[in-house]
């Protein structure tokens, strides 16, 4: 898809990324800023570029890295400790601001792209449009967007952005003092 360079200078941004959350796996503790190719919602399709995934809050991180939609359909909603065992999370800020491609408005129908790209389950939709513009607005450090999960804000950082970002050592989920709360926003039980 060919994007209209007016309409991405209009939805362009430069942001301070404050405190944002990364929630991820603890084996990769040792490189919080780490990145991998992936078949996530804006992961190229052709592992031409690297993207880093951030969550305005711990229940938004959660949400979209843990949860997903498991729990659609079911009145318990229960995840089990040795599963947040497994997670980590990593508090990430910019020493420099990020220009970022901003969706969280009417920036997906100026530039004529499917709300799929951010608001379906499935993937495919998302990746096609990263694809291009990574490609075609090399001056964009990432996209931010709302998750379709919490309605909160989300950055996908492409990988040439990433040296922007600062981040503490990633500590466990569960000595978090947000994931209680975030566990409640989100009305999830945590039983052993």
């Amino acid at each position: 898809m060919r994007l209209d360079p007016a309409a991405i200078k209009a939805f362009t941004v430069e942001r301070s990324v404050g405190s944002f959350a990364r929630v991820t796996p603890l084996a990769h503790a040792k490189t919080p800023l780490g990145l991998g190719f992936g078949k996530t919602r804006f992961a190229s399709p052709d592992d031409a570029f690297k993207v880093l995934y951030l969550g305005q809050t711990v229940a938004t991180g959660m949400a979209e890295t843990i949860v997903r939609d498991r729990f659609v359909g079911r009145a318990k909603r229960r995840l089990h400790r040795d599963e947040i065992d497994l997670w980590g999370m990593t508090v990430v800020s910019s020493s420099a601001d990020l220009t970022l491609l901003d969706l969280t408005g009417e920036g997906l129908l100026a530039l004529g792209v499917p709300t799929d790209a951010v608001r379906a389950k499935s993937h495919r939709a998302g990746r096609r449009f990263s694809a291009d513009v990574y490609g075609q607005a090399p001056e964009l450090d990432g996209i931010l967007y709302p998750s379709r999960l919490t309605g909160g804000l989300c950055i996908a950082v492409y990988d040439r952005g990433v040296t922007k970002l600062r981040a503490t050592p990633v500590r466990p989920l569960l000595l978090q003092p947000e994931l209680v709360p975030a566990l409640k926003r989100l009305h999830i039980d945590l039983i052993r």
